[in-house]
């Protein structure tokens, strides 16, 4: 039989194996708008389910969530964590003092709201984080992510939005939207083999969850983001690179963990709708939103590791031109 190195060929694409999946719903979804009423049945479900895949998906990351975690990954992931979400904060009350839970309604800033600012600024995309810093950090720099898992889904983004003034959310659904992420936690500081168990399934469950959430997104409504997702897209990664550098810097580091983390999570196109369904306010800017944020995934996820690889070339020929310094002082 032939083998053909699917893998490997979407895991060269930054962000790859949420990107590639979600392409091709989105595709589906332009194309085949149908295909899971069509079907119906496990196809249907499979193209619709990006709720549950969400929810399992939380409670396998949280297991991965060591509560006994070295004092490096503490405070690494700590300040990445605290920086990201402090940015979004202040975003967040900015724009709600001239804006409301709707989006504006015309001009160059058609769609934009507080909710699609928050969405994207709050929540870093993990396995683009984990493979740069895997590639050009150290494993303490990819276990320090296990600190902001915490700011995937929409848990985070409703507590933002309220400390912004805007809309509070019922009790019910802030502990909701953190069950799973605690329950996997509970579970994986019980057991070891039950982290990695649950651990383990976590990515493949990115997979599915990229498919669901594309289906979900029609490439028509990305292109009309625009002008505007894309300058949303530059912002979050230029405001988020320069405030998670420094943080990064601070705590001892190269700075390559704050710009890793400088990107916009791509579970977090599913975070305007579930704002929505706990709080119906939000429901006008959902759609707009989750187009905005949607194409600042794209824009980050290409942008970022570009970013890093630079960096990382530039502390290398830094590194080298110190080395070379000595030696040539001595030569003397």
């Amino acid at each position: 039989m032939v083998s053909v190195p699917i893998k490997a060929t979407i895991e060269k694409v930054p962000g790859g194996m949420m990107l590639v999946p979600l392409l091709v719903g989105a595709v589906l979804a332009t194309f085949a708008p149908g295909t899971a009423d069509f079907f119906g049945s496990f196809t249907g479900g499979l193209l619709t389910g990006s709720t549950p895949i969400l929810a399992v998906f939380y409670v396998c990351m949280g297991a991965s969530i060591n509560v006994r975690a070295t004092p490096y990954i503490l405070k690494k992931g700590g300040a990445l964590f605290g920086s990201k979400v402090l940015l979004a904060i202040v975003i967040g009350i900015v724009a709600g003092r001239f804006m409301t839970e709707l989006p504006i309604q015309g001009g160059l800033l058609a769609g934009l709201s507080v909710l699609a600012l928050v969405a994207a600024f709050s929540d870093t995309n993990g396995g683009l984080y984990m493979a740069l810093m895997g590639q050009y950090g150290s494993p303490k720099d990819v276990a320090a992510y296990s600190i902001m898992t915490i700011e995937s889904g929409p848990f985070l983004t409703m507590a933002i939005l309220g400390v912004a003034g805007l809309s509070a959310f019922p009790w019910q659904s802030l502990v909701g939207a953190l069950i799973p992420l605690l329950l996997g936690m509970l579970l994986g500081s019980l057991d070891p083999a039950m982290r990695k168990f649950l651990s383990s399934a976590a990515p493949v469950l990115i997979f599915f969850f990229g498919l669901a959430l594309g289906f979900g997104i029609s490439l028509q409504t990305v292109l009309k983001a625009g002008l505007l997702g894309l300058v949303l897209g530059i912002l979050v990664l230029g405001v988020g690179a320069v405030v998670l550098f420094f943080a990064d810097r601070a705590t001892g580091g190269s700075g390559l963990g704050g710009l890793a983390a400088a990107s916009t999570a791509g579970n977090a196109a599913a975070v305007p709708m579930l704002v929505a369904a706990a709080n119906h306010a939000y429901l006008p800017a959902a759609g707009p939103a989750t187009v905005l944020v949607s194409a600042s995934i794209v824009v980050t996820s290409i942008g970022t590791p570009l970013v890093v690889a630079w960096y990382a070339r530039r502390l290398g020929s830094r590194a080298a031109n110190n080395i070379r310094t000595p030696v040539a002082e001595a030569a003397r």
